[in-house]
Parts: C-alpha cells; structure tokens; sequence
C-alpha cells in the first residue's frame, strides 16, 4: 500500500513538476552526463527549498548522482527522493543531502569522517568541498561499490574503509 502510494505521489509531483529528462533532456546525446536534470534538481529543489551555501550549490551542481545508484534506478536518479541501493540500504534524497552538508558549516579546509558510505554520494559532495572526507561502511559489498564509483569519477580526495564505525577512524 505504501509504495502504490509513493507511486502515485511521485507521479502527481512528475505531472506538476516535470524533470527536465520529460523534456528531451536528460540523458540524450547532448547531455550525456545529465548535467541539465541536475541544474534543475538544485534549483528547484535545493535552492528552491532554502540551501543557500554557494559551495554545497556546486556540489550537488557537479556530482552525477546517477553514478551513484543501481542502473535500474538510474532514470530517477534526480528526483528528490531516496532510491535503494542493495543490501537493505538507500541513498538520501537529493534535498536532505543538500541539508546536512549545509548544516555542518564547512570552511573547505577540515577533513570529514562519514560514518555510513552507502552509495558514496554524500562523500563525493563533501569532497568537491574539502581536502579530504574519509568514509566507512559496515556493509562491505557498498563499501567496496563506492570505493570503485569515486575512483572512476576520479575522487582521489576520498578514502574508503569497510568496516564498523562505531569507534570511528582512530588513527
């Protein structure tokens, strides 16, 4: 019941709110790597919805989040919800992604530890910020999956542990 209804909402919400992909954008020949579904994922729904931090608008202006989720979920990949990515995970909504990097008031020069890898896509933001993000995961399918997709998109500012992060990363 619960997931016809999310069905049907993001429906509406595509009715009402069309992603550019509608278009004939998207994922065409000239837009290879979505860029215009992700321009309008920030402005209408991050800066739309209040992000101000011109830094964090980049980011999530420059990472492809369709890299970062199973090719099935790929075509809706810039809609403002979480998406599975296997093993009883999901990557966050772009919005709450957009918050939380906000929320932590970084000035470019701190290195972040993330506890919870996932898809690797917060870590790949946060590292378009700062100098070096550090990020573990306890599932280590994800881990070892997130490790590949940053070094093919060329994040050599992340480093990728798998692994409990309950104590951290004490060295």
């Amino acid at each position: 019941m619960a997931r016809c209804l999310i069905s049907v909402l993001t429906l509406l919400s595509n009715a009402l709110f069309p992603l550019p992909n509608s278009f004939g954008l998207g994922s065409s020949p000239q837009d290879p790597d979505r860029q215009a579904e992700r321009a309008w994922m920030v402005d209408k729904q991050i800066a739309g919805r209040g992000i101000k931090d011109p830094r964090v608008l980049k980011a999530m202006r420059t990472v492809p989040r369709h890299r970062f989720v199973p090719e099935a979920e790929a075509d809706m990949a810039y809609e403002d919800s979480p998406l599975p990515i296997g093993y009883r995970q999901t990557i966050s909504q772009p919005y709450i992604v957009a918050f939380m990097t906000e929320a932590v008031e970084l000035t470019g020069k701190e290195k972040v530890l993330e506890i919870g890898t996932g898809s690797g896509y917060q870590a790949a933001v946060l590292a378009e910020i700062v100098p070096r993000v550090f990020t573990i995961e306890i599932v280590e399918p994800l881990a070892r999956e997130a490790e590949k997709t940053l070094q093919t998109l060329g994040y050599s500012n992340v480093t990728v542990r798998a692994g409990d992060g309950y104590q951290g990363w004490p060295e």
